[in-house]
């Protein structure tokens, strides 16, 4: 079985730290301290470890059914679902006035991360309520905020979000749903719908979605889209349901993993619906929810991770194969062996450096909530704006390098089910596809982040890290991890000049270097973030028996001399162009065939 602990030191090392929280206004605002924080986080945990991960397995083999337009949740679910509302984690930082808690957005990534290392399927559910309920908090009116979000932040509804159709994917330009216009405000929607997450269950009372849909004589393309929220039982005024509305769910799809979770096809004929945000602006409004996701599914990346990591050390510490040779036994536990040793120590490096620059991006958006200065306001905003499309995009690609290394290390008993670790690896295996695949972050990261504002938000980052460097550079401490970290530091700087000097008009030279520039950047926003941890742990160490702090400093040791490195084979790819697969004739493609 899986094995999982939440890493609870680990978390109090980020708040305290990392994000000094102590001191924040943040929770000064809200009257909070780190340990209300945390005492929070180990009721979420106990939730998590004692209710969801004892359903992710047999969740897994059973799946979901499909009945008659109905689907039903695996065994158990329906349950946990009722133990993760009525407790209030839906709402966690939902505002107050509409039945929330309030907490800051970080605590939600918290939470994120524990339901995903036990439970991703069951994530799922909660996880694209929490998106929708952002989206028609920031959009709706006033009237459908007070109808609807009271239900979604309690849990006894759920949200979906509906973009993707048969015939347009990342596209969403092509999409043909319509929305006609009614004498009373709201519109009917009609159109096909496919990969919707959760989009028909049986956990909750409603099920809310958030469909993409062009009104008649739209502006053709992207610009001509509109958002409209249409419930699949429409409620009276005062929340009690009235109707099913002419939504039905026409099939789930059968999938490689998560597979606890229904992916479904849904059709709307003259659904009821009303608009969310302005008419043909609603990529705007979507985009609130998305960006949201897409986070959300970076967390999921980590929290798979984590689980791979725990699991394959436990595995590593119990498993007797091969021995020392100065070693007295029979056979030694397999962790004393060099390769085992060197993916553990890959793993937690990479696990404990991503969270710590996921934690980043979301205090970003406390930092946004806690009204402080425009300036302050503005650097938070381009810094989620940079880390969003990284972050989804690395932690979910290393999910899938992670994963099937604890497989590895686990050997012949990870190609079986008994111990979870092949599940691990099917469940990774959706992250970088859905909510816009990697290749679409990336292209975001080189085509749209890397030009606002002249550069602006790229430059903002790089100052923080020249700044950085120039405060602890006269640090003899610190001598030998600055100097690990500025090759790769000036591989990235290098290919920004490089792709600066290319030609605007030469698109396809531009994207071909997007994954490589993703992956440079990430590679050294992880490398600063070590650089931050192993500061902050040789100011703590008290005596030689802190293995914590101990540990953090050997684990940046280890990123800043083994992995980051990597920068150079991307920016050797960046460095020699695109012309190889972009000037590749197609029919040289079946040449051999």
């Amino acid at each position: 079985m899986q094995v999982y602990k939440t890493p609870i030191r680990e978390y109090r090392f980020l708040l305290e730290d990392f994000l000094k929280l102590n001191s924040s206004k943040v929770l000064t605002d809200r009257s909070l301290e780190i340990d209300d924080l945390l005492m929070i986080i180990e009721e979420a945990s106990k939730m998590c470890e004692e209710t969801l991960l004892p359903l992710n397995a047999t969740g897994d083999s059973e799946g979901c059914v499909f009945e008659d337009g109905k689907v039903i949740a695996p065994k158990g679910f329906k349950e946990a679902y009722k133990v993760f509302s009525e407790n209030g984690w839906q709402g966690i930082k939902v505002k107050e006035k509409y039945g929330g808690q309030e907490l800051p957005y970080i605590m939600n990534m918290f939470l994120d991360e524990m339901v995903s290392s036990t439970n991703m399927s069951f994530g799922l559910y909660p996880g694209l309520t929490a998106n929708a309920i952002d989206a028609i908090e920031k959009s709706a009116t006033d009237e459908l905020k007070q109808l609807y979000l009271p239900h979604l932040s309690s849990g006894k509804w759920t949200g979906t979000m509906n973009l993707t159709e048969p015939q347009c994917g990342t596209d969403l330009g092509l999409s043909k749903t319509m929305a006609t216009p009614n004498d009373d405000g709201s519109y009917n929607i009609t159109g096909t719908k496919i990969f919707i997450t959760c989009g028909e269950h049986d956990l909750s009372e409603n099920v809310v979605h958030l469909v993409l849909a062009r009104t008649p004589n739209a502006p053709e393309g992207i610009k001509g889209i509109s958002l409209f929220l249409v419930p699949k039982i429409l409620p009276h005024k005062d929340g009690t349901l009235d109707s099913p509305n002419n939504v039905k769910c026409g099939s789930i799809e059968k999938k490689m993993g998560i597979k606890a979770s229904p992916t479904c096809v849904m059709h709307y004929e003259d659904a009821k619906g009303w608009l969310v945000g302005d008419l043909n602006k609603g990529m705007k409004a979507m985009f609130i929810m998305m960006n949201g996701a897409r986070l959300f599914v970076g967390i999921q990346g980590i929290g798979l991770s984590e689980t791979a990591f725990q699991s394959s050390l436990h595995y590593a510490k119990e498993r007797v194969q091969g021995k020392l040779p100065e070693s007295e036994n029979i056979a030694d536990p397999i962790i004393v062996h060099p390769e085992i040793r060197k993916n553990l120590m890959f793993m937690k490096s990479m696990n404990d450096g991503i969270r710590g620059l996921m934690l980043k991006a979301g205090y970003a958006f406390d930092l946004i909530d806690s009204d402080q200065s425009k300036e302050l306001t503005e650097s938070s905003e381009n810094l989620i704006a940079l880390l969003t499309p990284i972050l989804k995009s690395f932690a979910t690609d290393k999910s899938m390098e992670i994963t099937n290394q604890a497989l590895q290390i686990y050997g012949g008993h990870g190609y079986i089910t008994d111990h979870g670790m092949e599940q691990l690896v099917r469940d990774a295996r959706i992250t970088p596809i859905y909510e816009g695949t990697n290749g679409i972050q990336a292209l975001d990261l080189i085509g749209r982040k890397f030009n606002i504002h002249d550069g602006l938000i790229i430059n903002q980052y790089l100052d923080d890290i020249n700044r950085y460097i120039d405060k602890h550079k006269d640090n003899s401490k610190m001598e030998k991890y600055i100097k690990l970290f500025e090759p790769s530091y000036n591989d990235l700087r290098d290919c920004i000049d490089f792709i600066k000097r290319t030609e605007t008009t030469n698109s396809q030279e531009i994207n071909s270097h997007a994954v490589d520039f993703l992956n440079i950047f990430a590679l050294v926003a992880v490398g600063f973030t070590w650089l931050e941890f192993i500061v902050i742990s040789l100011n703590k160490i008290e005596n030689k028996d802190d293995d914590f702090y101990f540990s953090k400093i050997q684990l940046g040791d280890f990123y800043l001399t083994k992995v980051i490195f990597e920068t150079q084979k991307f920016k050797n790819n960046i460095y020699s162009s695109g012309k190889l697969y972009n000037e590749f004739e197609d029919k040289f493609f079946e040449a051999g065939i």
